[in-house]
């Protein structure tokens, strides 16, 4: 059998998914679909990268306006709350006024957050730029996750889930070099990427809809919390994987550069990035390398080897004089971590996922990412608070990881618990000009996605 187009897909599934409702009547020219996959994983890169940037330069900003270690992991917060707001209010309006729309909407906002921070003149401006920056990012996150979806569920499920690891990994290293190495520190980071947003814009411009316009936009933007029949039982075996494997990513992105600079004695913003580049980086090999497992098998690796990365971290850490022997094995423990953590989101919604039709897909990645945020942030702001009005950074650091451990510890009894209900019951397969041989259910290979850390 031949087939002409190469972003149609179907789902095997009892109730098989439709074409979305709001499919375009009319088709545009634009790019085919592999050039299309390429600019929406190049988004995600960028917009990950941007999200990380700015770890390695808390302590530049720390050192030039003289703020408390509170002020970092609260800078930290509001971008992770913004987010959050952004995902209820607008989470699902791609799949009402199209893709495109709100993919030039964020990307006009985040060049605006990095015009802010380019001129930031003191903690104000920062946490400005955070919130401006962190509204982008939530409006993208569901239209990226779901057109990438809309034009091919396979390869795009795999861009999905490893461009963004490539993006924290990259961004937290690169602007570390940059910072280190080239002039004007705190500004040319964010020039380089106001360049790429500003050039994304465009080849958005040129992009075809996958998806047209349909009524209820207005009243998609009122937040709830509302999830297909059959995808509430996935999401609740799955969410408190989500909120562990993400407070993990909250600990590197708020305490990590702080406790690597204390183990290694230096204040090198190099050292500052490579906690999250190593955590990230691995995350990005686990998707990759587990793709073709099964959806509880990896659920279930990643928990046992974030527990089992946290521990060597926190053992590591111990009273915190440092030397090669403590900062090998944090680095060991950080990227065994990592692998929990890739592992851990990308099992969650490779479970969750397969259950949606297309035309609920932006709104329930965009509650899956509520729930993923949620661990990001309020762990790590308390983490800042404690910091100063606790036992110190390294006391609050064991605190940090021992709740990660336990909190993981909770989401494995529920995952044991729940058997094989944590396989999904259906895979999406691409038709297209070269069909595959169809997988079965249990060992089919299903969209994956891995969400941003800063």
């Amino acid at each position: 059998m031949s087939h002409t187009s190469p972003t149609r897909y179907t789902a095997r599934t009892d109730n098989p998914v439709r074409r979305s409702p709001a499919h375009p009547a009319h088709r545009r020219r634009g790019p085919g679909a592999t050039a299309s996959l390429a600019l929406l994983a190049s988004i995600i890169v960028s917009l990950l990268a941007a999200s990380s940037a700015p770890t390695p330069l808390y302590a530049i900003y720390q050192q030039h306006w003289g703020f408390s270690p509170i002020t970092i992991t609260v800078v930290f917060g509001v971008y992770a709350l913004a987010v959050l707001i952004s995902l209820l209010v607008v989470g699902k309006i791609s799949d009402h006024v199209g893709r495109r729309p709100v993919l030039l909407a964020a990307l006009s906002a985040q060049a605006a957050a990095m015009v802010i921070f380019a001129t930031a003149g003191g903690e104000g401006a920062l946490l400005a730029a955070r919130v401006v920056q962190g509204l982008g990012t939530g409006a993208a996150l569901g239209a990226i996750g779901a057109g990438m979806l809309d034009i091919d569920p396979r390869r795009g499920g795999l861009l999905n889930s490893f461009a963004p690891a490539v993006g924290t990994a990259g961004g937290a290293l690169v602007s570390g070099l940059i910072v280190q190495y080239l002039p004007v520190p705190t500004r040319l980071v964010y020039v380089v990427l106001l360049g790429v947003f500003v050039l994304q814009a465009l080849g958005v411009l040129a992009l075809r809809e996958t998806v047209s316009r349909k009524p209820g936009a207005l009243a998609s933007m009122a937040p709830e919390i509302k999830l297909p029949k059959a995808a509430r039982t996935p999401v609740a075996i799955a969410a408190p994987v989500l909120f562990a494997v993400w407070a993990l990513a909250g600990f590197y992105g708020a305490l990590g550069p702080a406790i690597i600079r204390t183990l290694v004695d230096s204040t090198s913003v190099v050292w500052g990035g490579l906690p999250l580049f190593v955590l990230a980086g691995s995350a990005g090999l686990a998707v990759l390398v587990l793709r073709g497992t099964s959806t509880r098998t990896v659920m279930l690796l990643g928990a046992g080897a974030l527990v089992t990365g946290v521990t060597i971290t926190l053992v590591s850490i111990g009273p915190g004089t440092g030397g090669a022997a403590a900062t090998t094995g944090f680095f060991v423990g950080s990227a065994i971590a990592g692998f929990g953590f890739g592992s851990g989101f990308q099992g969650g919604i490779r479970m969750v996922m397969p259950q949606t039709q297309p035309h609920e897909r932006a709104g329930v990645l965009s509650l899956l990412y509520v729930v993923s945020y949620l661990g990001l942030g309020v762990p790590a702001v308390i983490g800042g608070v404690l910091v100063v009005h606790g036992g110190g950074l390294l006391q609050t650091a064991r605190e940090y990881g021992i709740a990660v451990i336990v909190l993981t510890a909770a989401a494995l009894v529920g995952l044991l618990l729940s058997g094989r209900r944590a396989e999904p019951a259906a895979a999406w397969t691409v038709v297209g000009p070269t069909p595959e041989a169809v997988p079965t259910p249990q060992t089919a290979r299903v969209p994956q996605t891995i969400g941003g850390i800063e």
